[in-house]
């Protein structure tokens, strides 16, 4: 049996990408072998482990089990996506502070995951931080360290935010 090929358009990282598909390639095969961004990580292949998120239109959802075809006409960001090593997120950056990284594997999936937490809720509990990582395995920090970079990084975002929306206080005076 034959499978069809299909362009898909996509959002990626803010560019819009065409790529030619078969209909049964799943999106984290766009992503790594197509458009060459290597910081979305195949783990399970099966929706298990997380290191694969990735957000589409700004949720959370594991690349191994959407089909890109599915993704066709859809904002896709990466890891990539989310800041330069000379200008990383705030949340990257509160992950490396907190220790929150060792062998690095799940990092970006975990990264992503806090991201799309922190849009919808800027100041969550702690167990809603353990809530939304709950499918993002890591086996190297054990998960404190990490809760703790969630919250480090809502409190540097709540920040930037507050310094974006009210600038220099006296620059009017």
């Amino acid at each position: 049996m034959e499978s069809n090929t299909i362009t898909i358009t996509l959002q990626l990282n803010g560019s819009e990408k065409q790529f030619s598909v078969d209909e049964e390639e799943t999106l984290l095969e766009v992503i790594r072998n197509r458009a060459g961004l290597t910081g979305t990580k195949r783990g399970c292949d099966s929706g298990e482990c997380g290191a694969c998120t990735v957000l589409l239109d700004g949720r959370p959802v594991n690349s191994c089990c959407v089909l890109a075809v599915q993704a066709d006409g859809c904002q896709v960001e990466t890891i990539e996506g989310l800041g330069q090593k000379s200008a990383p997120h705030p949340l990257q950056e509160a992950f490396r502070d907190a220790g929150a990284i060792q062998c690095g594997f799940c990092t970006p999936g975990m990264v992503l995951t806090a991201k799309a937490l922190l849009d919808k809720n800027p100041d969550p509990s702690r167990e809603e931080i353990r809530e939304a990582l709950s499918g993002n395995l890591c086996r190297c920090t054990g998960y404190a360290k990490i809760e703790e970079a969630v919250l480090l990084g809502a409190e540097r975002l709540k920040t930037a935010g507050q310094a974006a929306k009210g600038g220099n206080r006296h620059e009017n005076l």
